[in-house]
This record gives structure tokens, C-alpha cells and sequence, in this order.
């Protein structure tokens, strides 16, 4: 016998009775409303979702695969790396970086002054020239490098109001300044020449003035440190 199929009113499910030759009508298992109705086509897209999501979360690019972007070269990825590295975090620390920095370059400078240290020189002293200028003029004696002591004693003596005493300081004045005169451009020529013969393919300009300067200074004071001696040729 067939099963006779009706709706529930209070649980809206659809229950099966089979009906016997009897008469007598036993109910069988309910069968869930959602169960007859179903879309199949829900069901087909559901797993189908979720394995595309599971797939897209776990694949990974193929190395051939394009990456949207050019490839930067060794050199300019570590140009940035290295300015990354070295940007200072806030305006005080880079100010602090550049006045240690600077205060260890002043350093090295004056080493290399008492030294005679060509490496930390400043530009106006680097050089072979400049270091042949220098000790030509450290192994001379120079007149001009008595400048400064008695131009301190002519002061005095001119300061003194005895008509005699001034008198000899204004003459003493006028022998020191053409003295220092004449000495300066005698050791001018000299060195002039000494340089064309010594170095002739290198460049000479503003070596004698740098020689005549510090042969105004006093020996213990000039800077680099002489590194001959009175006599002594360089």
C-alpha cells in the first residue's frame, strides 16, 4: 500500500501514514519541510565556497609569477637600507650626531697639526708643495718671524715721552719694515724657482704666499708643527 503524505498544522512537516488493508493508519518517520524543499543549488555552491577560501588562503605565488613591481638592483637596496639606518629619529639627536662628528674632526686636525699628519690636514696645508713650502721655510732663518716681538718693544719705546726714544723707535720701525721687506722677497724668489725645478707638472699657485705667511710667524707658534730643523735642507 502507497503512504498517504499530509502536512502537520502544528510542526508544518510532512508526515507519512501507510495505510493497510485494514484500515488502521501508522504514522512513519517525519520528514523535515526544508528536507523537500531544498535548493540543490545552494548546496553545490556552499562546499564549492568554501574550498575556493580554504585554496585562496593557503596558495602561494609562483616565483615566475609577475609581482607588480620592478625588482630593485643589490646597490640601491642598500643605499636604502643604509639611509633607513642612519636617519636620526628626532632634530635634537641629529644635531647631536653632527656636533660629535664635528668636535672628532676638530680632533683629528689637531693631531694631525702637531703631527704633521697629511691625511686630517686642512685642504690649505695638503699637499707635496705645500709641505716643501713649509720646510723651506722652517730650515731658514727668517727675519719676519721677529716681527711681532719687536713691533711690542717699538709700541713701548713710542708710548715713552722722551723725544730721543721716539725718535729711535720711528727709526726703528722703519729698518724693521724694510728689512722684512727685502728678506721676504728674496726667500719669495727663491722658493719660486726651488718649486718650478721640483715640481713643474704639479699645481704651484698661492704656494709662496702660504710660505711668506708663515714665515711671519714665530717658530714655536707656526701650525703645522715644523718638522726640519735650522740648516737643514728640506
Amino acid at each position: 500500500m502507497p503512504p498517504l503524505c499530509t502536512l502537520c498544522p502544528l510542526t508544518d512537516e510532512w508526515c507519512c501514514r501507510i495505510v493497510p488493508h485494514g484500515g488502521g493508519v501508522q504514522p512513519r518517520h517525519p520528514v523535515p519541510l526544508g528536507f523537500v524543499f531544498r535548493s540543490r543549488a545552494k548546496e553545490e555552491k556552499a562546499p564549492a565556497a568554501d574550498k575556493a577560501t580554504v585554496t585562496t588562503s593557503k596558495q602561494t605565488r609562483h616565483p615566475e609569477a609577475p609581482k607588480g613591481r620592478p625588482t630593485p638592483k643589490r646597490s640601491v637596496a642598500q643605499s636604502q637600507r643604509r639611509s633607513v639606518a642612519n636617519t636620526p629619529m628626532t632634530r635634537k639627536e641629529a644635531a647631536r650626531r653632527q656636533r660629535e662628528e664635528r668636535r672628532a674632526a676638530l680632533e683629528r686636525q689637531r693631531q694631525a697639526l702637531a703631527s704633521g699628519d697629511e691625511r686630517y690636514l686642512p685642504a690649505r696645508d695638503k699637499g707635496p708643495v705645500r709641505r716643501f713650502a713649509r720646510d723651506f721655510v722652517d730650515s731658514r732663518f727668517n727675519i719676519a718671524e721677529f716681527f711681532l716681538p719687536m713691533a711690542v718693544i717699538i709700541l713701548v719705546l713710542s708710548m715713552i715721552r722722551i723725544p730721543a726714544l721716539q725718535s729711535i723707535a720711528l727709526l726703528l720701525w722703519l729698518v724693521v719694515i724694510v728689512t722684512i721687506v727685502l728678506d721676504s722677497i728674496v726667500t719669495g724668489f727663491r722658493l719660486k724657482k726651488v718649486l718650478a725645478e721640483r715640481f713643474p707638472d704639479d699645481n704651484r699657485r698661492g704656494a709662496v704666499a702660504y710660505a711668506l705667511m708663515r714665515s711671519l710667524q714665530m717658530r714655536r707658534l707656526r701650525l703645522p708643527k715644523p718638522q726640519v730643523k735650522r740648516g737643514e735642507r728640506p
